[in-house]
């Protein structure tokens, strides 16, 4: 079984190869659009194959072929009452691959095949979610940056159609691993395509800090229990679709099966880009309401029993275009019942309080809105001022969350994402969150680890305050700041700087209120940093040991093993808890809900201990499931335990000047082939790391006779010179040329020095060419060995494989937590011992040595 990592990173691949200089933002309409082509083939198949009684063993083209030489219409009528449309024999995908294995292959009938889709859709409430998505305007097979002449073209798209040649859609869309790799393909072209990005992918980060925080609203839960009603969700900046689907994966399985979708954009192709990924990561049709329209310059969606009412949603996700300029081109009115709420228009300058307007427009009574906005929305004055007061009196404003700049490829601005309710009591506060420093550099992006998303929608959900990280800002604080929300003037970000103390560089000593500061010192191991000093006036100590000593006593100490014992004992307590429950993953088990468990488990553990980051033991277990969980749980879903232990899939490698894809033996499915060679065939790497030392112990020799060769008149330069290799320039290089060691050795004496030299090289090289000959013969027999052994692994072996590359180092990661605050604390009493080491009167005494050894140095001066 393939799956989703090893599909995305193929067809990322695929893509990066095949698309040339072709922009990434064009590109990815044609790679994505034949790509849910095949998608649409692929089920016209199956619903055929089903309900003709056939397997994917039966050549299903052929038999759908002669079928409907039989059948005609009725068996596309047939096919399209269950499908809502239907793909004719001759243009299915699988035609296409035939003609090009056949050499018939001709890009007209690709055209053709996607212009006839239109007309084979059933005339539905639900045909709209299919109409135009092949559209001339986003599929334009002429286009010359697909190549400058026919034969250009057709063998690009050819390739093209082979990237998806052996893939089951309809299996993989089952498993949601075809909508991962759309949804991922989608990121990757975001990530090439820079500023154009912004037209239609938001960051992944920012989408799931968005979709945790609105998906924690109960409504959704509510509606999904009732008969009457039914829970929904919009994005009215829909783009690719990624938010709704980002809300839709932190939803439990009875929502979903009830949700509603609603979206609308602007630009075509990504409004078609929309709908085939809701599509393909599985909502009905009849579920999704999508529009391809301006959403500021009319109101919609709007409720056909009430005209002049707007839909209400439970969840609104937005992130619009930012400060979007000539937003009012169809001039509408303060009239408009989207606007009536803020009392005047946005800025027509500006376009950012009109997105938030419309969405809270239709957000529900008991609904939650989730904005990304540019910090200026928090600030500026004119109209704007005049709409974030309303809000604020209003107090729909429920949350304010500042993130890093440069999260997004087509702006480096900092963002902030507003959380807007309506049912808010007028005494409860405005939640702000800075979160502006947390952040890891990847690339030139600055990305949101997991631990950061987590402690967000954690602060949130809690409405908790942390220093220099979230306030409660309450009604008249607000007032009081004149409506500005600017995140600085409510949370001030914690200054680390320790303040010099100009007494202790004068007179030298630690201060101690410095030494008090130390908390987490000072309430753990207090005896053993107060045994560390030596009073040396009031208010000032030294120390009477090194840092290192006193970091050695500390760890050392029965609290802190005590404290890193039981929390390894509640981590493989917690290990062996869901060692169990990975080993029996099936295809029942909701992956995402074990993740959650897992994280909120850990979490759950860690908050029993003090002075331990929390978030951090989160980001360990959330990286054991970006390295290995995520991967392996699919394939063990599919396949069992053990069984996947035993599956071996073939290595492909990039070889040759084409670049083709080749198999370079075989690797294990979930169980890394150097992982068995450690732990199976230890003796033998110990073996050929033997003799890799060897040569490069021999390397070196070898390196030091060349450099003795090149020295004039050494006995080396006599000896090895003429055995050197020498450029075109006669200049000697850095190693010897075997035919002249041998040619020299015939010429010199035996018994001389110059002989003797020579037969050392001789020899070393002769070793050499032995030890590199038995290593890789060596290695060549345990690469087979492993490839063999992958397929017997024993149950006990596969246990302790998978263990070891799962939990490996999840324990000591652990116990880690406890040392890392005491070593921070323990180097800034470092950094404090040397800032004040050296006094103002040990400076004195240094100028007077040196101004006395200089006048001696006069002294001794004789003027000639």
């Amino acid at each position: 079984m393939i799956t989703s990592e090893e599909i995305k990173q193929r067809l990322w691949d695929g893509a990066t190869e095949l698309r040339g200089s072709m922009d990434a933002s064009r590109y990815k309409d044609y790679m994505l659009g034949l790509m849910f082509y095949k998608f649409l083939s692929d089920k016209t198949l199956e619903i055929f194959a089903s309900t003709a009684g056939l397997t994917k063993d039966d050549d299903l083209l052929e038999k759908y072929t002669d079928a409907h030489e039989q059948l005609g219409t009725k068996l596309d009528q047939m096919i399209q009452k269950v499908l809502g449309y239907f793909v004719l024999p001759e243009h299915l995908y699988q035609t296409w691959i035939k003609d090009i294995n056949s050499g018939d292959f001709e890009v007209q009938k690709v055209t053709d095949s996607l212009n006839n889709f239109e007309r084979t859709i059933a005339i539905t409430n639900d045909s709209d979610d299919f109409k135009g998505l092949f559209s001339s305007s986003t599929l334009d097979l002429t286009d010359t940056a697909l190549g400058s002449n026919l034969n250009e073209r057709s063998k690009n798209i050819k390739a093209l159609i082979r990237l998806f040649e052996d893939l089951d859609m309809v299996a993989l869309q089952k498993g949601d691993v075809l909508g991962d790799a759309y949804e991922y393909l989608i990121g990757q072209f975001a990530m090439e395509s820079g500023k154009k990005a912004g037209e239609f992918y938001t960051p992944r980060q920012v989408s799931e800090v968005m979709a945790q925080i609105v998906a924690k609203n109960p409504t959704l839960e509510e509606k999904a229990k009732s008969d009457k009603e039914q829970p929904s969700i919009y994005d009215a900046t829909v783009g690719s679709g990624s938010l709704l689907l980002t809300l839709k994966s932190h939803l439990s399985n009875e929502v979903q099966k009830k949700l509603n979708y609603y979206g609308q954009e602007k630009n075509t192709a990504t409004y078609n880009l929309t709908r085939m990924n809701l599509l393909l990561h599985g909502v009905r049709p009849e579920k999704m309401t999508i529009r391809n329209a301006d959403t500021l310059a009319q109101d919609w969606p709007e409720d056909p029993e009430y005209p002049n009412e707007g839909v209400q949603f439970d969840g609104v996700v937005m992130n619009p275009p930012y400060s979007a300029k000539n937003w009012n081109k169809s001039g509408l009115k303060v009239s408009d019942p989207r606007f009536e709420i803020a009392g005047v228009l946005p800025p027509d300058s500006k376009g950012d309080f009109a997105f938030l307007l419309h969405g809270l427009y239709h957000l529900g009574q008991n609904g939650t809105m989730a904005i990304v906005l540019p910090h200026g929305v928090l600030f500026r004055g004119a109209a704007e001022g005049e709409i974030r007061q309303r809000l604020i009196d209003k107090n729909q404003i429920d949350a304010v969350i500042g993130l890093p700049g440069n999260l997004f490829t087509n702006t480096g601005i900092p963002v902030c994402v507003m959380i807007l309710k309506k049912n808010r009591s007028l005494s409860d506060p405005v939640l702000i969150i800075d979160s502006s420093r947390n952040f890891i550099k990847v690339g030139k992006q600055n990305v949101l680890q997991e631990k950061d998303i987590a402690k967000i929608v954690d602060i949130y959900v809690g409405k908790k305050e942390i220093e220099g990280y979230s306030h409660l800002a309450s009604r008249e604080e607000l007032i009081n700041n004149e409506y500005n929300m600017n995140i600085p003037r409510y949370v001030e970000a914690i200054d680390d700087e320790i303040v010099q103390d100009v007494d202790a560089h004068l007179f030298g000593g630690i201060p101690v209120k410095n030494v008090n500061d130390l908390k987490i010192l000072n309430s753990t191991v207090k005896d053993v940093l107060d045994s560390a000093f030596t009073k040396v006036r009031e208010g000032y100590v030294e120390m009477n040991q090194s840092v290192s000593e006193l970091t050695n006593k500390i760890l050392a100490d029965s609290r802190i093993k005590t404290k890193s014992k039981d929390i390894c004992d509640k981590t493989e307590e917690f290990v062996n808890k869901y060692w169990d429950i990975l080993r029996q993953i099936n295809k029942s088990t909701n992956l995402n809900e074990l993740k959650e468990r897992m994280l909120t488990d850990i979490k759950s553990m860690l908050s029993n201990y003090k002075y331990i980051d929390i978030y951090a033991g989160y980001q360990i277990v959330a990286e054991i499931w970006k390295n290995a969980l995520t991967h392996d749980s699919e394939l063990i879903a599919s396949v069992g335990f053990y069984a996947a232990g035993r599956t071996r899939e073939k290595n492909m490698v990039t070889k040759g000047k084409n670049k083709e894809r080749v198999q370079d033996g075989w690797i294990g499915a979930i169980i890394p082939n150097d992982l068995i060679a450690r732990n199976l065939y230890s003796e033998d790497l110990r073996a050929i790391e033997d003799k890799k030392s060897r040569v490069a112990e021999i390397d070196n020799e070898l390196s030091e006779l060349v450099e003795a060769a090149k020295v004039e008149d050494s006995d080396e330069n006599d000896a090895l010179y003429d055995a050197l290799k020498k450029n075109d320039d006669g200049e000697p290089q850095d190693s010897f040329e075997n035919k002249k060691v041998k040619l020299e050795l015939k010429l010199a004496a035996k018994g001389t020095l110059k002989y003797d030299l020579l037969k050392k090289v001789e020899s070393l090289n002769a070793e050499k060419a032995l030890k590199n000959k038995a290593i890789k013969n060596e290695e060549t027999t345990l690469k087979e060995a492993i490839y063999d052994r992958i397929t017997k692994l024993k149950n006990s072996e596969i246990d302790e494989l998978v263990y070891e590359k799962w939990f490996g180092n999840i324990i000591s990661d652990m116990a880690n937590l406890v040392e890392v605050p005491l070593k921070k604390e323990l180097e800034t009493l470092d950094m404090l011992k040397s800032r004040y080491s050296d006094t103002l009167n040990s400076i004195d005494d240094e100028i007077n040595n040196l101004e006395k050894e200089f006048e001696s140095l006069m002294n001794e001066l004789v003027v000639m």
